[in-house]
């Protein structure tokens, strides 16, 4: 029998050192191979990160990031530290690439470079079977089709999942992200933790939205590609306000009647990949997204569903579902879900959906990667199981 197990700790404790005793303790005797940590942005980094590893067992690894908010089954944190310390049939490589502003392809490709080199592998040879990557980037940099580029360029096959360092500042002039890679504490980084196992594993994506098989076409962008000027040939935001029945200051995110209510999603065979609308731009009439935009592509239009029950569906029978006997689920939660269940007094309701999970330690995050793709609004998970 194969399998993968985690067991998890969180602390509130300020002070790095009784913080890492605090967090061992709850992890009694178990010996991990590697240790996966989400901490709150405010804390010393540096500083923890030397602490944490100090009580690791040798060989084990350390792979983390500052957070928008910490996730375990009890519920969404923020402030913590939590821990995801996992064990089993599994093997690990992992690699930092550094430099994303400049050249994020490259980074990536550093990135997986290494964490096969880790394990012994050419990265053509990964067999998508036996093979899973996580990825964490420096949210803040906006870098992910690029640094995506990077790591699948030997390989297309390989399946990814995970998403950006985040942090619970909501001013955007004193955002910043720390990635943890072993003992190295990075910004503008982007790491790779590579899994070779033969226990049942499945990256994962759920969101609260149903489609609705109305579509549109982007037909003109800016020279950055993250603009959209015309939607079906008319200006971008009137477009869009009308297929709502809205007006166009109606349309941010955020609001009770924008985008967060009706995105739209790239389709992929049956998939539905959420790459929701950011922010109208009211002076020239266009569209801000998160990600890079096609001339020519289309957009099939969502709706919200029950953000609570579909999420905790999710979790009690599609991952099961996937991943036969799940033990471990490693959460990336898009930072724009969290302000939405803000916004709408849904949080106390989402956060109890976690109990629905197999063990599971997670994060806020600075938008999401499944599948290749960097999409947003989504609940994106790497789960293993036992067979």
């Amino acid at each position: 029998m194969a399998q993968v197990k985690m067991q998890t700790a969180r602390t509130t404790l300020k002070e790095p050192a009784a913080a890492a005793e605090d967090l061992f303790k709850q992890l009694g005797g178990i010996t991990p191979k590697l240790v996966m940590m989400y901490a709150s942005r405010e804390r010393d980094q540096v500083a923890l990160n030397r602490a944490v590893r100090e009580r690791l067992p040798k060989g084990c690894r350390l792979v983390g990031a500052t957070t928008g908010g910490e996730l375990d089954n009890t519920g969404i944190y923020y402030g913590t530290v939590v821990l995801g310390a996992l064990w089993g049939d599994f093997d690990v490589g992992v690699g930092l690439g550094t430099g994303l502003t400049n050249d994020a392809v490259s980074a990536g490709g550093a990135a997986i470079k290494r964490a096969c080199e880790e394990l012994g592998v050419r990265q053509g040879d990964l067999d998508p079977r036996k093979y899973v990557g996580l990825v964490i980037d420096d949210g803040f940099r906006y870098k992910k089709e690029e640094l995506l580029l990077g790591i699948l360029e030997k390989n297309q096959t390989l399946v990814l999942v995970g998403g950006g360092a985040s942090d619970d500042n909501r001013d955007p002039a004193k955002q910043s992200a720390v990635l943890h890679v072993d003992g190295e504490v990075a910004t503008d980084a982007v790491l790779v933790a590579l899994f070779r196992t033969n226990a049942p594993w499945g990256a994962l994506r759920s969101h609260w939205y149903i489609p609705t098989n109305e579509r549109m076409t982007i037909t003109k962008v800016d020279e950055t590609h993250t603009r959209a000027l015309e939607i079906d040939n008319k200006p971008a935001a009137l477009r869009y306000a009308e297929m709502l029945g809205v007006e166009p200051t109606d349309l941010e995110f955020g609001t009770p009647k924008g985008f967060a209510v009706r995105p739209t999603a790239l389709k992929v065979g049956r998939e539905y990949f959420i790459r929701t609308p950011w922010k109208p731009i009211l002076e020239d009439n266009s569209i801000l997204f998160a990600n890079l935009l096609e001339e020519g592509s289309e957009l099939e239009l969502m709706k919200l569903g029950d953000m609570a029950g579909m999420t905790k569906q999710f979790f009690a029978e599609e991952l099961p579902r996937r991943v036969p006997n799940p033990q471990a689920a490693l959460l990336f939660h898009c930072g724009g879900r969290m302000w939405y269940a803000h916004a709408t007094g849904k949080v106390p309701e989402l956060a109890e959906t976690l109990r629905s999970a197999p063990t599971a330690a997670g994060m806020n995050v600075q938008f999401e990667i499944y599948s290749g793709f960097h999409i947003n609004t989504t609940l994106t998970v790497l789960a293993f199981g036992s067979n």
